[in-house]
């Protein structure tokens, strides 16, 4: 299977090569030329698989460079007994006879980016020793809370790779803020930027396709590469989830076997519920694919007009991990719905680049609602649908999660489309415990202490408190860097010491 690029489908890489580079050169995306279909007899035979045999599956239809050898070591090694907390990996948790809520969230650092950010340092790996020349690869990474950790923790100390993480100062929770700051590993390091998600996003961007900041690592044998979502090989592991889901449900009984789905996804940078898309062009069963946002609803809006205007209030949020006004994997899908017309991408991106606002065509916006509903949760809405939830299901969620639910619910008021239905479940309800703490309650905490924040949390809810998030109490802090959005460049050169 070859890759090409979503500003240039001249451009033909293997899988290694599309996953060591991480970007196109010209700052297109890369996409695969052409999907795998799984017909239901090849799903119905995954069912009985584990996570790691389902995981193997799919996979080995998009990285077909890779030998049976380096998948098994790749995929072994990132899902081993005892990395995550759940046997099933991605527990499917049933709420009533519709809703089931998929838990995505069960890994080193609690949220869903362990689901490829475990499995991205060992296909990094892999492809580095078949493509980067003996150059040491710097993933460079801008993060809204959970990507950071996850790609810390997943490439610390791994050979031949440096990791550089930036995140807004002031938009990730304390959690998020301290699971990064105190990070292990002699290959890390982590710097605060004065600004938003986006502005840290445009600027790792912009290094990356500047060609005076690439030669200068070029000369130290060094080049860039990506853990964020517009890397193509932290987005593949992704698809893994939605057939293993499908397959959980058919197991559970909830399903047969061809009956479609619909699945709610709350997304920022709409990684997460591409990769459902690839898995419905792929064959899986789903009708709907319902994207919900917070009061950042940059793409509701879009999903509903045909127009992506960013020129909009920023809003800072109990679900910070979708506080982004600028979607990156968007870029990926408007290549399919084009007919992989790369000029047309283009131009969408530089008009998005230069004012902020671009319009798709009538066609293409019909092409795309075949697939897709929005709908956004404002924070009043967070913080019932929390509370209802516990209240009325026993189930603690984290905001993120309970923008998912409220959107799902204004979606079945609206159409009446209650077919089986799984939630993404993308983070611990502890990575946000005062938001969630607050909720429960009926009022907002006034603790200013974060475990014992957490602590309360549990005291009220009997909900387990995840190992990794405990251990956090006494860990020493790290980094404490900070630097503007024009001075991310300088600062990468000073991380890396050159």
């Amino acid at each position: 299977m070859l890759y090409t690029s979503t500003r240039d489908n001249s451009i033909k890489v293997t899988a290694s090569q599309a996953i060591a580079r991480g970007i196109s050169e010209e700052g297109g995306l890369f996409v695969p030329c052409e999907l795998p279909f799984f017909s239901l007899d090849k799903i119905k035979d995954m069912a009985s698989q584990s996570y790691i045999g389902r995981a193997k599956t799919i996979l080995c239809e998009f990285l077909d460079d890779f030998t049976e050898e380096e998948l098994d070591y790749c995929v072994n090694g990132a899902y081993a007994e005892g990395k995550f907390s759940s046997k099933d990996i991605a527990p499917v948790v049933k709420i009533n006879e519709k809703e089931n809520i998929l838990e995505l969230w069960h890994g080193p650092t609690c949220a869903f980016k362990d689901m490829a950010l475990q499995l991205l340092p060992y296909l990094m790996t892999v492809s580095a020793k078949k493509t980067a020349d003996g150059k040491t690869i710097v993933i460079l990474v801008a993060t809204s809370g959970d990507t950071g950790k996850a790609a810390l923790e997943g490439f610390k100390d791994v050979e031949h790779t440096k990791i550089l993480v930036f995140y807004p100062e002031n938009g990730v929770s304390p959690m998020q803020k301290l699971q990064m700051v105190t990070q292990e590993g002699e290959n890390v390091a982590v710097c605060a930027i004065k600004g938003n998600f986006d502005d840290a996003q445009s600027a790792v961007k912009a290094i990356f396709t500047d060609e005076a900041i690439k030669e200068k690592l070029a000369q130290r044998n060094m080049m860039f590469s990506s853990a964020n979502s517009i890397n193509w090989g932290r987005l593949v592991p992704q698809i893994v989830y939605y057939f293993s889901a499908y397959c959980d449900l058919m197991n559970k009984g909830s399903i047969r076997a061809g009956d479609e789905i619909n699945v709610v996804v709350p997304t920022g940078n709409f990684g997460n519920i591409l990769a459902c898309y690839y898995a419905k062009k792929m064959g899986l069963p789903v009708k709907k694919l319902i994207c919900a946002s917070n009061s950042n609803n940059v793409l509701t809006d879009f999903l509903h007009s045909g127009t992506y205007d960013k020129n909009r209030d920023f809003y800072t949020t109990t679900s910070p991990s979708m506080d982004i006004l600028i979607s990156s994997n968007l870029e990926r899908l408007l290549y399919h719905v084009s007919g992989c017309d790369d000029k047309f991408v283009s131009k969408l991106m530089s008009e998005l680049s230069s004012g902020g606002v671009y319009s798709v065509s009538d066609n293409i916006l019909c092409e795309i609602q075949r697939s897709f509903a929005a709908g956004f949760a404002a924070e009043e809405d967070v913080r019932k649908t929390i509370k209802k939830y516990f209240d009325e299901n026993g189930y603690l969620c984290d905001t993120h999660t309970a923008v998912a639910l409220k959107v799902y619910e204004d979606y079945i008021r609206e159409t009446g489309d209650d077919i089986v239905t799984v939630i993404d479940s993308t983070a611990s309800p502890y990575k946000f415990s005062k938001s969630v703490l607050s909720a429960v309650n009926g009022f907002d905490s006034d603790s200013s202490d974060e475990f014992q924040t957490v602590e309360e949390l549990h005291n009220k809810t009997g909900a387990d408190i995840p190992a990794p998030l405990a251990k956090l109490k006494d860990k020493k802090i790290r980094f404490s860097n900070s630097c503007t959005r024009q001075d991310m460049a300088d600062m990468v050169f000073g991380l890396l010491g050159i």
